[in-house]
């Protein structure tokens, strides 16, 4: 029996990208769902749901007012002053139409505190650029009075992912591979992000959640035991200490929990990773 599919028209910006290609796969069979890709590819120009856009050179208000998406997904890459511009666009066009958004951030808007893991109440606080970037749209969302859920994630594995391929590159290449062995955090995998996306969407959710695995293990061990359940020969590590003590980047869920079968753990990720 064919799925009907919801009446919600969904725009994904950055549906070509790592992530953004996993949420248009799980939800295109289910809403009227949109996409963005940048550079040239033939098979997307003939898909009638996909426009490029190219952050940089073009403006997303004339692909949002084609479309008229009721929620838009925000999975973007690339120039940061020419998002910060991108996002106040979709801001603008969401208060205008009471549309809701969806914006991808990173477990970076915390990475100034080292000392413990972090949760959904917490105050945002980095000192990189990139984690600088993610509040400043994070606050520009937060403080508009429209439906918004903030997802912040932390590294994102998957067999597909570029985290997995450079991996296998450097171990093919018998390359050095980083590991840092004070680094304390948790990860997902893309399958999981997209369910989890799909269930917010489901329900209506909106808020700040993390999405992150419910335990925590260090960097250096998380990527031996890829290494290892991959039955690597001899492969070489580079140990990185960037401080003498070990430091916390993990977003944790305290407060906007999800079912328990949308949770995962570090050893489901590092299974589904090598699938």
């Amino acid at each position: 029996m064919k799925q009907k599919k919801s009446k919600e028209r969904i725009l994904i910006l950055g549906a070509s990208g790592f992530l953004g290609h996993a949420i248009y796969t799980e939800l295109c069979s289910y809403f009227n769902t949109f996409g963005t890709y940048c550079t040239d590819n033939k098979s997307l120009e003939k898909n009638q749901h996909f426009f490029q856009y190219k952050l940089e050179e073009d403006d997303i208000f004339e692909i949002i007012e084609s479309i008229k998406p009721s929620l838009i997904i925000s999975a973007l890459r690339g120039d940061f002053s020419a998002q910060v511009i991108a996002h106040h666009h979709i801001a603008e066009y969401a208060l205008k139409h009471n549309s809701k958004i969806i914006f991808l951030s990173s477990s970076n808007v915390f990475d100034a505190y080292s000392k413990f893991p972090s949760y959904e109440s917490d105050k945002t606080y980095s000192n990189s650029i990139y984690g600088h970037f993610k509040i400043k749209i994070e606050n520009l969302f937060l403080r508009l009075p429209i439906n918004s859920a903030i997802l912040r994630l932390p590294m994102v594995f998957g067999p597909h992912s570029t985290r997995m391929t450079e991996l296998k590159e450097l171990l093919k290449q018998k390359e050095p591979i980083e590991i840092f062995p004070n680094l304390i955090m948790n990860v997902t995998t893309d399958s999981r992000v997209t369910q989890q996306i799909h269930y917010i969407i489901n329900r209506k959710r909106t808020g700040i959640f993390h999405l992150g695995s419910l335990d925590l293990v260090h960097h250096d061990d998380f990527i031996e035991d890829i290494i290892n359940k991959m039955h690597f020969d001899k492969p070489i590590y580079k140990r990185v200490y960037t401080s003498n003590d070990e430091r916390y980047l993990a977003v944790l869920p305290k407060y906007n929990l999800l079912p328990k079968y949308l949770q995962i753990t570090s050893e489901q990720v590092i299974d589904s990773s090598l699938l």
